[in-house]
């Protein structure tokens, strides 16, 4: 009976795990079709992916800690002194590089592919967010590769092998030539590891893309296509006898505003909340004013915590999307905020909407559909604690049932 190890096949975690164990010739059976594979929902219930199953009944998640697993099973200790280092300033080393090339690379890579293919509802700021991280982080290569020939050694280690299959995946569309161009030394060794034996078995033949993909602007061009064919039509009618046209009924400025005029005085809470102390003054005023039948609470959450890097860039995030949300704001109260620190973070807030719809709201802003919205009842004490401590900042986010400080946030106001 051999090991398992279960991955997504063309994901580049996957790819790297799979590449490894068939370089190292291990006897591991790789798995794609998870899903409808009881041992591994059975062993690794919260879905993890790389997942690894030694014959022995060993488990292991977490792509780092599967990689360098993976080299222990060789028993050849020259090999693994290569790939994982000999010394501990090498282990260290490669290990560092490792771990930023599967976390702050990969999260940039990730986002900006995902966002240019259409995985993503389109974003650009968060597209050029994720580039300029790219950038920066490209010029932190070019400088360590233009005075070495790998990463971490004078050999081929995880570092070079892991950072690979990243700068591969971000140049398979969201990176063209232009930018290779521009980063030589990165350029000179990433053609260097692509000829290397342990990434030939997904990757040979592997050619990055001239030009890097343009943002997805299918549905304008077929608006402007309707647009044209409609306009001939549009004449025809302003031409035709007033007496011949139907008159037209006036359409709302927003969805929302057919609701009427509420009894919650939204002005007036959001001055007071902005200039007064907000557990002792702003928020008892708030529970008396507020009229559930006119208003609904909803946690929101974005979907992609773990493509998240730097605080601040999570705080702009934020930013833009309240910005986005203009048309909306007269209807909306609330706060984002950012928990945790650099590399390690994620976003989540409370916020008040008219009427029990959330959907009319948001769907001004074409990154709505990147978080999750849940209805809160304030009827609940877990629910009206929440809402408080989203506005106050004054308390951790509990988060899997751990705190998690928060870092910053913002008000839609």
């Amino acid at each position: 009976m051999s090991s398992t190890l279960y991955i997504i096949e063309k994901s580049p975690r996957g790819q790297l795990v799979s590449d490894l164990v068939k370089y190292l010739n291990l006897d591991v059976k790789i798995v794609t079709d998870r899903e409808s594979d009881s041992t591994f929902k059975k062993n690794f219930p919260l879905g993890k992916i790389p997942a690894f199953l030694g014959k022995n009944g060993f488990k292991l998640t977490e792509t780092i800690a599967v990689i360098y697993y993976l080299v222990t099973l060789t028993n050849d200790e020259k090999i693994q002194n290569q790939l994982a280092g000999s010394t501990a300033e090498e282990k260290a080393s490669i290990l560092k590089w490792v771990s930023f090339a599967n976390s702050d690379a990969a999260r940039a890579a990730a986002s900006a592919v995902f966002l240019l293919v259409g995985l993503k509802p389109f974003n650009k700021k968060e597209l050029d967010t994720s580039l300029e991280a790219l950038e920066q982080y490209a010029q932190a290569f070019e400088q360590r590769l233009s005075e070495y020939t790998y990463l971490a050694t004078e050999n081929v280690t995880l570092a070079d092998i892991v950072s690979y299959y990243i700068w591969a995946f971000s140049f398979s569309s969201a990176l063209g030539a232009d930018f290779r161009k521009k980063h030589p030394q990165l350029t000179r060794w990433f053609n260097t590891i692509g000829a290397h034996p342990s990434v030939q078995f997904s990757h040979k033949g592997f050619k990055p893309v001239e030009k890097a993909l343009e943002p997805p602007q299918g549905k304008k061009k077929e608006q402007k296509k309707e647009q044209k064919k409609e306009q001939p039509k549009q004449e025809a009618a302003q031409k035709a006898p007033a007496a011949q046209q139907p008159a037209q009924e006036k359409k709302p400025k927003h969805p929302l505003e057919v609701l009427g005029k509420s009894s919650f005085p939204l002005e007036d809470w959001k001055r007071k909340y902005m200039n007064e102390d907000t557990r002792p003054s702003s928020l008892p005023w708030f529970w008396e004013n507020y009229n559930p039948e006119e208003w609904s609470l909803w946690k929101v959450e974005y979907k992609y915590n773990d493509e998240l890097t730097l605080t601040f860039m999570s705080n702009n995030l934020i930013g833009g999307f309240f910005t986005r949300l203009f048309a909306s704001v007269k209807y909306m109260f609330g706060c984002l905020v950012v928990y945790g620190e650099n590399n390690n973070n994620g976003i989540i807030g409370a916020i008040m909407v008219r009427g029990q719809d959330y959907a009319k709201a948001f769907d001004v802003a074409p990154d709505w559909e990147s978080y999750n919205f849940t209805k809160l009842d304030a009827t609940k004490p877990e629910d009206k604690a929440f809402v408080e401590d989203m506005w106050a900042w004054d308390k951790p986010v509990i988060v899997n049932g751990e705190p998690r400080e928060i870092s910053d946030g913002k008000v839609l106001k």
